[in-house]
Protein backbone atom coordinates (compact mmCIF):
# COMPACT_ATOMS: atom_id res chain seq x y z
CA UNK A 1 0.00 0.00 0.00
CA UNK A 2 1.31 3.05 -0.79
CA UNK A 3 1.68 5.80 2.18
CA UNK A 4 0.25 9.50 0.97
CA UNK A 5 -0.33 12.57 2.47
CA UNK A 6 -2.73 15.14 3.47
CA UNK A 7 -4.48 16.41 0.09
CA UNK A 8 -2.75 20.22 -0.50
CA UNK A 9 -5.37 22.33 0.30
CA UNK A 10 -3.41 25.46 1.44
CA UNK A 11 -0.60 25.14 -1.18
CA UNK A 12 -3.82 25.03 -3.39
CA UNK A 13 -5.85 28.27 -2.07
CA UNK A 14 -1.85 30.25 -2.71
CA UNK A 15 -2.14 29.25 -6.49
CA UNK A 16 -5.71 30.90 -6.86
CA UNK A 17 -4.77 34.20 -4.90
CA UNK A 18 -1.66 34.51 -7.50
CA UNK A 19 -3.38 33.65 -9.90
CA UNK A 20 -5.98 36.26 -9.19
CA UNK A 21 -3.13 38.90 -8.26
CA UNK A 22 -1.45 38.13 -11.49
CA UNK A 23 -4.42 38.92 -13.80
CA UNK A 24 -5.41 41.56 -11.74
CA UNK A 25 -1.86 43.42 -12.00
CA UNK A 26 -1.65 42.43 -16.26
CA UNK A 27 -5.58 43.80 -16.30
CA UNK A 28 -3.95 46.91 -14.99
CA UNK A 29 -0.69 47.01 -17.34
CA UNK A 30 -3.11 46.78 -19.71
CA UNK A 31 -5.44 49.84 -18.87
CA UNK A 32 -2.49 51.85 -18.45
CA UNK A 33 -1.29 51.05 -22.26
CA UNK A 34 -4.87 52.13 -23.39
CA UNK A 35 -5.21 55.07 -21.99
CA UNK A 36 -1.14 56.43 -21.79
CA UNK A 37 0.99 53.94 -23.42
CA UNK A 38 1.24 54.59 -26.82
CA UNK A 39 1.30 58.51 -26.21
CA UNK A 40 4.05 57.94 -23.40
CA UNK A 41 6.13 55.82 -25.89
CA UNK A 42 6.08 58.51 -28.70
CA UNK A 43 7.53 60.82 -25.34
CA UNK A 44 10.06 58.84 -24.53
CA UNK A 45 11.18 58.22 -28.34
CA UNK A 46 11.05 62.42 -29.04
CA UNK A 47 13.61 62.50 -25.78
CA UNK A 48 15.80 60.13 -26.82
CA UNK A 49 15.20 57.49 -24.39
CA UNK A 50 16.00 59.88 -21.66
CA UNK A 51 14.04 62.86 -20.48
CA UNK A 52 15.60 66.16 -18.83
CA UNK A 53 15.22 69.22 -17.20
CA UNK A 54 11.74 70.28 -17.17
CA UNK A 55 10.58 68.13 -20.16
CA UNK A 56 11.02 65.40 -17.67
CA UNK A 57 8.36 66.52 -15.21
CA UNK A 58 5.56 65.31 -18.26
CA UNK A 59 6.69 61.84 -18.20
CA UNK A 60 8.43 60.75 -15.21
CA UNK A 61 5.47 60.20 -13.71
CA UNK A 62 3.75 58.05 -16.20
CA UNK A 63 7.20 56.04 -16.37
CA UNK A 64 7.16 55.69 -12.27
CA UNK A 65 4.35 53.80 -12.87
CA UNK A 66 4.40 52.06 -15.84
CA UNK A 67 7.84 50.60 -13.80
CA UNK A 68 5.74 49.55 -11.08
CA UNK A 69 3.28 47.57 -13.07
CA UNK A 70 5.64 45.97 -15.13
CA UNK A 71 7.32 44.47 -11.42
CA UNK A 72 4.06 43.56 -10.63
CA UNK A 73 3.08 41.71 -13.17
CA UNK A 74 6.83 39.89 -13.38
CA UNK A 75 6.19 39.12 -9.49
CA UNK A 76 3.02 37.81 -9.74
CA UNK A 77 4.02 35.83 -12.67
CA UNK A 78 6.94 34.29 -10.53
CA UNK A 79 4.45 33.95 -7.51
CA UNK A 80 2.02 32.21 -9.15
CA UNK A 81 4.65 29.72 -11.00
CA UNK A 82 6.47 28.82 -7.66
CA UNK A 83 2.26 28.25 -5.73
CA UNK A 84 2.40 25.90 -8.52
CA UNK A 85 5.21 23.82 -8.44
CA UNK A 86 5.01 23.63 -4.53
CA UNK A 87 1.00 22.57 -4.76
CA UNK A 88 1.77 20.14 -7.70
CA UNK A 89 4.54 18.53 -5.91
CA UNK A 90 2.44 18.03 -3.06
CA UNK A 91 0.03 17.01 -4.81
CA UNK A 92 1.70 14.11 -6.45
CA UNK A 93 3.17 13.04 -3.00
CA UNK A 94 -0.59 12.98 -1.58
CA UNK A 95 -0.84 9.95 -4.21
CA UNK A 96 2.46 8.67 -2.97
CA UNK A 97 4.72 9.85 -0.50
CA UNK A 98 7.75 8.96 -2.20
CA UNK A 99 7.49 10.85 -5.42
CA UNK A 100 10.11 12.47 -6.46
CA UNK A 101 10.32 16.33 -7.29
CA UNK A 102 12.64 16.23 -10.33
CA UNK A 103 10.05 15.32 -12.81
CA UNK A 104 7.66 18.69 -12.18
CA UNK A 105 10.75 20.85 -12.77
CA UNK A 106 12.18 19.07 -15.43
CA UNK A 107 8.70 18.86 -17.51
CA UNK A 108 8.10 22.90 -16.78
CA UNK A 109 12.11 24.00 -17.23
CA UNK A 110 13.36 21.54 -20.65
CA UNK A 111 12.56 23.86 -23.67
CA UNK A 112 10.35 21.54 -26.02
CA UNK A 113 9.24 19.42 -23.31
CA UNK A 114 7.54 21.76 -21.23
CA UNK A 115 5.15 22.19 -24.28
CA UNK A 116 3.66 18.82 -23.49
CA UNK A 117 5.10 17.11 -20.23
CA UNK A 118 3.26 19.61 -17.92
CA UNK A 119 -0.39 18.74 -19.09
CA UNK A 120 1.20 14.57 -19.30
CA UNK A 121 2.27 14.82 -15.58
CA UNK A 122 -0.84 16.73 -14.36
CA UNK A 123 -3.23 13.97 -15.69
CA UNK A 124 -0.93 11.20 -14.39
CA UNK A 125 -1.40 12.57 -11.07
CA UNK A 126 -5.70 12.49 -11.50
CA UNK A 127 -5.75 9.08 -12.82
CA UNK A 128 -3.26 8.49 -9.49
CA UNK A 129 -6.73 9.69 -7.39
CA UNK A 130 -8.24 6.81 -8.59
CA UNK A 131 -11.46 8.76 -9.68
CA UNK A 132 -15.06 7.76 -9.87
CA UNK A 133 -15.35 6.26 -13.62
CA UNK A 134 -17.30 8.36 -15.81
CA UNK A 135 -15.34 11.76 -14.92
CA UNK A 136 -12.72 11.22 -17.71
CA UNK A 137 -14.16 13.29 -20.15
CA UNK A 138 -14.80 16.60 -17.73
CA UNK A 139 -11.45 16.02 -16.64
CA UNK A 140 -9.87 15.58 -20.35
CA UNK A 141 -11.89 18.77 -21.51
CA UNK A 142 -10.58 20.56 -18.38
CA UNK A 143 -7.45 19.69 -19.39
CA UNK A 144 -7.42 20.47 -22.49
CA UNK A 145 -8.94 23.99 -22.15
CA UNK A 146 -6.39 24.94 -19.85
CA UNK A 147 -3.28 23.81 -21.84
CA UNK A 148 -4.50 24.89 -25.17
CA UNK A 149 -5.19 28.47 -23.43
CA UNK A 150 -1.55 28.56 -22.04
CA UNK A 151 0.36 27.62 -25.28
CA UNK A 152 -2.22 30.84 -27.03
CA UNK A 153 -1.03 32.82 -24.31
CA UNK A 154 2.83 31.86 -24.78
CA UNK A 155 2.54 32.61 -28.61
CA UNK A 156 0.73 35.48 -27.92
CA UNK A 157 3.34 37.14 -25.51
CA UNK A 158 6.70 35.51 -27.46
CA UNK A 159 5.59 35.95 -30.95
CA UNK A 160 3.12 38.63 -31.44
CA UNK A 161 4.07 41.14 -29.09
CA UNK A 162 8.20 41.20 -30.36
CA UNK A 163 6.73 42.15 -34.07
CA UNK A 164 3.87 44.37 -32.81
CA UNK A 165 4.86 46.17 -29.59
CA UNK A 166 6.63 49.06 -31.38
CA UNK A 167 3.23 50.33 -33.13
CA UNK A 168 1.00 49.74 -29.97
CA UNK A 169 2.78 51.56 -26.98
CA UNK A 170 5.05 50.40 -24.79
CA UNK A 171 4.90 46.75 -24.47
CA UNK A 172 1.95 46.20 -27.26
CA UNK A 173 0.02 44.24 -24.27
CA UNK A 174 -3.44 44.21 -24.89
CA UNK A 175 -6.71 42.78 -24.63
CA UNK A 176 -6.09 39.39 -26.63
CA UNK A 177 -2.90 38.92 -24.13
CA UNK A 178 -5.51 39.80 -21.25
CA UNK A 179 -8.17 37.58 -22.32
CA UNK A 180 -5.72 34.54 -23.38
CA UNK A 181 -4.14 35.13 -19.80
CA UNK A 182 -7.58 35.39 -18.19
CA UNK A 183 -8.73 32.04 -19.65
CA UNK A 184 -5.62 30.15 -18.92
CA UNK A 185 -5.95 31.53 -14.87
CA UNK A 186 -9.50 30.02 -14.57
CA UNK A 187 -9.42 26.82 -16.64
CA UNK A 188 -6.05 26.33 -14.38
CA UNK A 189 -7.60 27.32 -11.08
CA UNK A 190 -10.16 24.74 -12.34
CA UNK A 191 -8.00 21.82 -12.67
CA UNK A 192 -6.50 22.21 -9.22
CA UNK A 193 -9.63 22.43 -7.64
CA UNK A 194 -10.44 19.46 -9.23
CA UNK A 195 -7.68 17.59 -8.26
CA UNK A 196 -7.29 18.78 -4.61
CA UNK A 197 -11.06 17.84 -4.35
CA UNK A 198 -10.55 14.37 -5.43
CA UNK A 199 -7.64 13.59 -2.78
CA UNK A 200 -9.58 15.14 -0.23
CA UNK A 201 -12.42 12.72 -1.18
CA UNK A 202 -10.70 9.73 -1.28
CA UNK A 203 -8.98 10.39 2.15
CA UNK A 204 -12.65 10.76 3.73
CA UNK A 205 -14.09 8.28 6.00
CA UNK A 206 -16.62 7.46 3.43
CA UNK A 207 -14.19 6.70 0.54
CA UNK A 208 -12.46 4.14 3.01
CA UNK A 209 -15.44 1.88 3.21
CA UNK A 210 -16.84 2.35 -0.54
CA UNK A 211 -14.30 -0.98 -1.35
CA UNK A 212 -15.80 -2.88 1.58
CA UNK A 213 -19.18 -1.93 0.13
CA UNK A 214 -18.43 -3.85 -3.02
CA UNK A 215 -16.57 -6.57 -1.81
CA UNK A 216 -19.80 -9.17 -1.45
CA UNK A 217 -20.78 -8.02 -4.84
CA UNK A 218 -17.51 -9.01 -6.26
CA UNK A 219 -16.75 -12.33 -3.80
CA UNK A 220 -17.92 -15.81 -5.79
CA UNK A 221 -19.70 -16.88 -2.07
CA UNK A 222 -22.07 -14.26 -0.89
CA UNK A 223 -21.76 -14.08 2.95
CA UNK A 224 -25.76 -15.63 3.33
CA UNK A 225 -24.40 -18.58 1.64
CA UNK A 226 -21.63 -20.14 3.89
CA UNK A 227 -20.03 -23.39 2.42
Amino acid sequence: MRHTQAPPSRAASAVYVTLAAQVLSLAALVIFEQVRGRQLAAQLAAFGGRPQGAEAEAVVGAVTVFAVLIMLVAGTSVAAGAAYATWLVRARQANDRSAATAPVAAAWLIPGVNLVAPALLLDEVWRGTRPPAGRRGRWLALLAGWWVSWLATLALVTIRLPLDSAARGLTGVGAPELLCAAVAAALCAGTVRELTRLQRAARSPLASLRPLAAEPASGSTPLSHPM
